[in-house]
């Protein structure tokens, strides 16, 4: 606008402003504002209000040792019971907010940060995940109680058991009892289990102690801190045989038995190359790997128009599986250079 002024002699406003689609009074306005600039407005203090020591009075109650911790309500509450009124709830914020403390006030238990478990698998009883899940019961709010341990590394349930209730005693004995059958040494096992009483408990914990078993845990309300047993439980709970209700412990039972011997022989699993956990676990898989790849090899030899892109390969067994793995760095690797011999 400075410049259309300078020049307007030659030009003229109205032109400018036609060609530009700008009303001329907004360029007046504008004008006039650069010479004199608006003054702040100022508010005037209502009589009511209280006074800076009235304030300051507050503040100092609400910083004292017996409200420090305290929201303002709680203040307000506790000096009305004593007979005393110094402000409103609302004028105890207005003045924390004008010295820039609103903020949480009460004393709160400050929670640690709970690091990602990040396991691995390489072999059969190298790591092994147990969770415990409800099996509705014949009436309502009737529960059992399912106790499940899996091998991550071969999908393979290496124990379970039903019961009347969650305890950690039963635990404790259903994993002293796995460890014995599978042969369990010292130094071998990382057991992982999320947060629940019985898998936090002393006696499972000092069970694990003198068998020499490493235990962890899921971070809080992470379930996919324990995704295998989940899965596991999820293959159990979607089978179209399974009741929505088990007449007794007894019928439970019967079920997941004929269910684990399902899962563990017969049960191809997407995740360890469409082989079983039974198969995986014992160190069968290589064996029938290459048996199913003589199947295919002969397959594509009596029709090898059949495969257009390239020969079948039956599907491997992964050589690790991850509980959380690691995220990948990005960073450059460091520059090596070569020392000649002296």
């Amino acid at each position: 606008m400075t410049s259309v002024k300078e020049h307007g002699p030659e030009v003229g406003i109205a032109p400018v402003c036609r060609a530009l689609a700008v009303p001329r009074a907004s360029v007046y306005r504008s004008w006039a504002r650069e010479k004199t600039p608006p003054s702040p407005v100022r508010r005037s203090t209502p009589p009511r209000a209280l006074s800076h020591d009235e304030r300051q009075q507050v503040l100092n109650a609400l910083h004292s040792e017996r409200f420090s911790d305290q929201p303002p309500h709680e203040v307000y509450a506790t000096l009305l019971d004593e007979g005393l009124y110094v402000c409103s709830v609302r004028t105890m914020y207005r003045i924390l907010e004008s010295a820039r403390e609103v903020r949480e006030r009460r004393n709160q238990t400050q929670h640690p940060a709970y690091a990602k478990p990040e396991l691995l698998a390489t072999r059969p009883n190298e790591l092994w995940s147990w969770d415990i899940t409800k099996l509705l019961g014949p009436a309502k709010w009737t529960y059992f109680y399912l106790y499940v341990i899996l091998d991550v590394f071969s999908r393979y349930v290496v124990g379970w058991m039903v019961a009347h209730r969650e305890t950690a005693a039963l635990a404790n004995r259903l994993i002293h009892e796995t460890c014995q059958k599978q042969e369990i040494v010292p130094a071998q096992l990382t057991l992982h289990a999320d947060r629940g009483s019985s898998m936090k408990s002393n006696c499972v914990a000092m069970l694990l102690s003198d068998l020499g078993i490493t235990k962890t845990h899921s971070r809080p309300h992470v379930s996919n801190d324990n995704p295998f047993s989940e899965s596991q439980f999820k293959t159990l709970k979607y089978r179209p045989e399974f009741p929505n209700r088990f007449g007794s412990l007894q019928d439970a039972r019967a079920f997941c038995g004929e269910f684990f011997r399902w899962y563990n022989n017969d049960h191809h699993h997407s995740g360890i190359g469409l082989l079983t956990p039974e198969t995986v676990h014992y160190g069968r898989a290589h064996q029938v790997i290459e048996a199913r790849q003589c199947v295919l090899d002969t397959a594509h030899l009596r029709h090898p128009d059949r495969f257009v892109r390239k020969a079948p390969v039956a599907p491997a067994l992964p050589e690790a599986v991850w509980i959380n793995p690691p995220e990948p760095t990005n960073q450059p690797r460091p520059e090596t250079q070569e020392i000649s011999p002296n």
